[in-house]
């Protein structure tokens, strides 16, 4: 059976399953969680055998991908748009692979930090392309509904991420879990490569030139419904990040969990995720704009009550760890959906606004996000600090975006790309 996602659907239908397509795209999304999430039980190790004598320091090796992960956003967005999705990604894939392994043969901290921020300019083109391969596909709550499915699967990474790093560690030193992480991508270039057709029709591309490419940017950041979302999500994950940065801290340092550490994270990952799930069954009948508003609002009450009770001292573990994954339930319902609407306008230039909003979120986010890190003090004041500036910024954002008005009920009727794929 197939499902035409387009009233002009005159395309022959991609050859590979519904399912199969958001699995591959939520595969090459959830390659970013895993080259982050997967390091930080071995960031200790990772000091203690590089010489890295202040613990904050260690988070470089997080903020050196993020950089590449981010820069390397804006040139796999003009360069897809032009040659097609599927060259890029596969050129991207091979750039993840050939870093991941010579990170696990790094020498000294100078070199894996190298490594390391290459490997995110390979794995920034797993998250333009994997955004603009569901744009190209599908539009509107469609579209956010699918990326709700696969930013699920990316916040299940995490759930495991951890773990898997502290059971490879069992078998070697923090280098075999970059060896791991190599293999796992060739796999998935493998798969990319056999199984991923052509999503952007030849009659879309766009000539790649200093001129073009400029429009296109220009296009994003002149769209106020566009840029307003793609910064409000800037800086709801740059509290991600911010947390991420400095979990191993928290939970280790702070409240002295151990080997207990992979678990309780797992666990708030795991709530995230369902929270993403929720969200894809429930954006169809509520709208995107319902649903993320409404959470929105969640997370800054959440964060102001966190940070309140951080100025009155010390936070006891079960109360910090119950206003934190209140907190973070709502990302599910914020991040795709932000997302989403931020693409919803910008269908013709998939491929560049993806870059460019992606660049801002991930460079934006993850500076922000590592100032939250370097500012820990051995409490949790710092982050729930910038946890409750940047959701109020965010809300800022989204006013803006929404000339004031929050709930609104009337998405877009944005055309999906003329694709229809097989059920």
């Amino acid at each position: 059976m197939q499902t035409s996602l387009s009233a002009a659907a005159a395309k022959p239908a991609l050859p590979i399953r519904r399912s199969e397509f958001i699995a591959l795209a939520a595969a090459l999304m959830a390659a970013n969680a895993l080259a982050i999430d997967i390091m930080l039980p071995a960031m200790q190790q990772i000091g203690e055998s590089l010489g890295v004598a202040d613990e904050n320091h260690r988070q470089y090796v997080i903020g050196a991908y993020m950089a590449g992960f981010g820069i390397g956003q804006l040139g796999f967005g003009p360069v897809s748009d032009r040659f097609g999705r599927r060259a890029p990604l596969l050129a991207g894939l091979g750039v993840y692979v050939i870093a991941a392994f010579g990170a696990a043969l790094a020498p000294t901290f100078a070199v894996l930090l190298a490594w390391r921020a290459l490997q995110g300019i390979g794995a920034a083109g797993t998250r333009v392309i994997g955004v603009s391969l569901i744009r190209d596909v599908y539009g509107g709550r469609q579209m956010a509904e699918v990326m709700s499915l696969v930013m699920m699967v990316f916040m299940l990474v995490p759930i495991v991420a951890p773990s898997i790093g502290q059971l490879v560690m069992l078998f070697g030193e923090w280098h075999t879990i970059f060896a791991f992480m190599g293999f796992l991508a060739l796999a998935l270039t493998v798969w990319t490569a056999l199984r991923l057709p052509e999503t952007l029709d030849e009659s879309a591309r766009r000539p790649f030139n200093a001129k073009v490419v400029a429009q296109g940017f220009r296009a994003v950041l002149s769209n106020r419904r566009s840029l307003g979302y793609t910064l409000a999500g800037t800086a709801i994950f740059a509290c991600l990040f911010g947390f991420i940065n400095s979990a191993q801290q928290i939970y280790v340092g702070i409240y002295g969990l151990g080997t207990m550490f992979p678990i309780v994270f797992a666990a708030v990952a795991g709530l995230m995720a369902l929270s993403n799930f929720t969200n894809s069954r429930l954006v169809g009948r509520f709208g995107m704009r319902r649903l993320s508003h409404t959470a929105l609002l969640g997370f800054l009450t959440v964060s102001v009550i966190w940070f309140v009770l951080a100025l009155l001292g010390p936070i006891p573990f079960p109360i910090f760890i119950t206003l934190f994954a209140l907190a973070m339930a709502q990302f599910g319902c914020i991040g795709a959906n932000f997302n989403a609407m931020a693409m919803e306008p910008l269908g013709h230039v998939a491929g560049t606004a993806s870059s460019t909003q992606g660049f801002l979120q991930t460079v934006g986010g993850g500076l922000a996000g590592a100032a939250l890190g370097q500012a820990f003090d051995g409490t949790v004041m710092p982050l729930a600090a910038g946890f409750s500036g940047m959701a109020t910024l965010a809300l800022v954002m989204v006013l803006l975006a929404e000339k004031g008005k929050l709930f609104g009920h009337g998405e877009a009727a944005v055309e999906a790309a003329p694709i229809a794929v097989e059920h």
